[in-house]
């Protein structure tokens, strides 16, 4: 990233509602009209894309210079108890990786999994190994997409903030994937300024400064109850402090990608850009 381009760029997860046509080169064309930035492809239900289709994706985006990431498959568990379905969802998250190095995309957001009967601890163990293969045949393979573990909104799931950036300090070719809203469903009370700068600061600590400077954001409203995460909201109809996450992101310098996942998409997305340029504006006047 150029010191010039150093600053949050926003966009949907998935297909902009409005977009004329449902495919992502069609996506692609939309979100630039639209005045957004990025857009992370889905492949929530199976990596289903041909090598010519990902390579003429990848022309579109770089010609009209949106930046391009992957969600993984959710079918993914590198904690599950069966064998053969920690060694699928392996192959799942490598299939991703090589059709992102295709679209041109530089990371690959996942879901490590659950920890079903064992201890955060275990669980901890047998994620990293699981990791440790797909890493490994990346490297082999030369590819040098980022795999991003998702912080995650359910207490069943593996991948509370402490979770994440500890695999990500361990292993060399993982960042995270910061979802403050899973953040805030997995343990209320991450939802002020103070609260979103102490996670930040401790990205910032364990990472170093460049997991700021190239941070892959997830952000949406979000209904939640004593399990955690129920369903993805309007950020206009949760209780997200969205206002002042996007007051510390200014303050901090961050810049990378923010992926709306609200169930209104592009409007969201627009809505935190204009917030964004708006306090991004007066804090320079300010300088």
């Amino acid at each position: 990233m150029t010191p010039a381009s150093r600053k949050l760029l926003f966009g949907t997860a998935g297909v902009p509602l409005s977009t004329p046509a449902a495919s992502t080169l069609a996506a692609i064309e939309h979100i630039k009209r639209l005045k957004l930035d990025c857009l992370e492809v889905e492949f929530v239900r199976g990596v289903r894309m041909g090598s010519d289709t990902a390579r003429e994706i990848a022309r579109q985006a770089e010609a009209l210079g949106i930046r391009l990431s992957v969600h993984a498959p959710y079918y993914i568990n590198l904690n599950s108890p069966e064998q053969g379905k920690r060694l699928a969802s392996q192959e799942r998250l490598t299939a991703s990786a090589r059709l992102a190095r295709l679209l041109g995309a530089k990371s690959v957001v996942f879901h490590c999994g659950y920890y079903g009967q064992d201890t955060p601890e275990q669980a901890f163990e047998t994620v990293r190994a699981g990791l440790g293969n797909v890493l490994s045949m990346l490297r082999a393979e030369k590819n040098p997409v980022i795999l991003r573990p998702e912080t995650m909104g359910k207490t069943s799931q593996f991948g509370s903030l402490d979770e994440v950036l500890l695999l990500c300090r361990e292993m060399e070719g993982l960042l995270p994937c910061l979802d403050f809203s899973h953040l805030h469903a997995r343990g209320p009370g991450n939802n002020s300024y103070r609260d979103f700068l102490k996670v930040l600061r401790k990205v910032e600590k364990k990472l170093g400064r460049t997991a700021i400077e190239d941070i892959h954001v997830h952000i949406s409203g979000i209904l939640y109850g004593e399990k955690g995460e129920i369903k993805h909201l309007d950020l206009n109809k949760s209780d997200l402090n969205f206002d002042s996450w996007v007051q510390v992101m200014t303050d901090l310098g961050a810049a990378g990608s923010v992926v709306c996942e609200s169930p209104n998409l592009e409007k969201d997305a627009l809505m935190l850009k204009n917030m964004y340029e708006s306090y991004a504006r007066k804090s320079a006047t300010r300088r």
